[in-house]
């Protein structure tokens, strides 16, 4: 059986090297470009090994990071300057706490989707709303659910295949079956790697849930926040017949 985790340690090994691949050509520069645009903190909700936030510290933004995964968040700390540890911690986004307010907290790469009912979701969103300053801005992205997709599921298809040190090849396998009443996409993934000669391998399971446009906006107007845009995508192009992502904007 499959084990139900937030990020497992064997995952969180792996993760640059597979995601750096895979997303980074989507939506890093965007994230990025974000976070220096604003002036005072920054916060990053799903921080998860850095991908955005290790750049960003690195170019002196006063960022913070908040991941529910220990496993997630100890990759990161053992790239920064120890000085930084205490920029992370452990927290979730239903009820993380923070001595700051911030002008912009970010939840990149699916991160709300882990949220799997309404009371969750508001919740997150309400939590949110209360760590910004007046104006700020809370930026997160979903993906539109593929329908076709949907129906047909995803059978063990190998997506990811590359180098995670020298001549060390790791390879990663999903599968995905949806809950259509429930609005769930059960992920599978298993990830193979070569070490000490050998073979390894572990699997993963989790569920993220899936958005429909006319039902964000709906519980984006129950939550606290005043205004918000949906575009579709990191271009910032309205929403149209062939958009791929919700890209949200939820002002304070």
């Amino acid at each position: 059986m499959k084990r139900q985790a937030l990020y497992p340690s064997f995952f969180a090994r792996f993760y640059d090297t597979i995601y750096h691949q895979m997303r980074d050509s989507a939506d890093h520069d965007y994230f990025l470009n974000k976070i220096k645009s604003v002036t005072g903190p920054v916060l990053e909700i799903g921080v998860g090994t850095g991908r955005f936030f290790a750049d960003a510290r690195k170019q002196g933004v006063d960022i913070y990071g908040i991941d529910i995964s220990p496993a997630m968040v100890e990759v990161l700390k053992n790239k920064l300057p120890f000085d930084d540890h205490q920029r992370i911690s452990v927290q979730d986004i239903r009820n993380f706490t923070t001595h700051l307010k911030y002008n912009l907290v970010i939840a990149p790469f699916r991160v709300f989707m882990h949220l799997l009912n309404v009371d969750d979701q508001l919740k997150a969103l309400t939590q949110v709303y209360n760590s910004l300053n007046e104006g700020g801005t809370f930026i997160f992205d979903l993906f539109i659910p593929d329908l076709k997709m949907l129906i047909n599921g995803l059978d063990n298809v190998k997506d990811f295949e590359g180098n995670y040190q020298p001549g060390k090849l790791v390879r990663r396998f999903v599968s995905m079956k949806a809950d259509i009443v429930n609005q769930l996409s059960n992920v599978d993934f298993t990830l193979e790697w070569e070490e000490d000669g050998e073979l390894h391998s572990d699997d993963w399971h989790t569920s993220l849930r899936f958005f429909f446009r006319h039902e964000l906006e709906l519980l984006l107007r129950l939550s606290p926040f005043k205004s918000f845009n949906i575009f579709g995508d990191f271009e910032e192009n309205e929403l149209n017949s062939s958009s791929k992502e919700f890209i949200v904007h939820a002002i304070k």
